[in-house]
């Protein structure tokens, strides 16, 4: 993977999230991509904080969107590795939020978030 590659796909996952398009958002994401993150623990009450397969994470999602009516997300950095993306974002709240994605076959196959304290 590439930096130029990285900085489109971070462009554009990011237009995906702020246009709260679910299907949008999806797209680049594998059938058996495997997401974590502290929010899933808050949202559907997972307490493994992780979920799996693209009908879980859209069930997760679903339900984020519908929590965060004025989501939006404003992509401060990228940075790529072999098969790895990091997104440094700020989200709606202006809170730090890091996205690390690593890619199989150009899609999403696992993911984590990390957030920074709060704004």
């Amino acid at each position: 993977m590439d930096l130029e590659f990285a900085t489109r796909f971070a462009q554009d996952w990011a237009a995906a999230w702020n246009s709260r398009d679910l299907e949008r958002i999806l797209a680049h994401y594998t059938e058996d991509v495997v997401f974590a993150s502290p929010r899933i623990l808050e949202i559907i009450g997972d307490p493994s904080g992780e979920v799996r397969g693209k009908d879980a994470l859209r069930a997760y999602w679903a339900k984020g969107l519908d929590h965060l009516p004025d989501l939006h997300f404003t992509v401060e950095d990228v940075r790529a590795s072999v098969d790895t993306l990091v997104i440094n974002y700020r989200n709606e709240r202006g809170q730090a939020v890091a996205e690390v994605l690593t890619f199989r076959d150009g899609l999403v196959r696992r993911g984590f978030g990390a957030y920074g304290p709060a704004a």
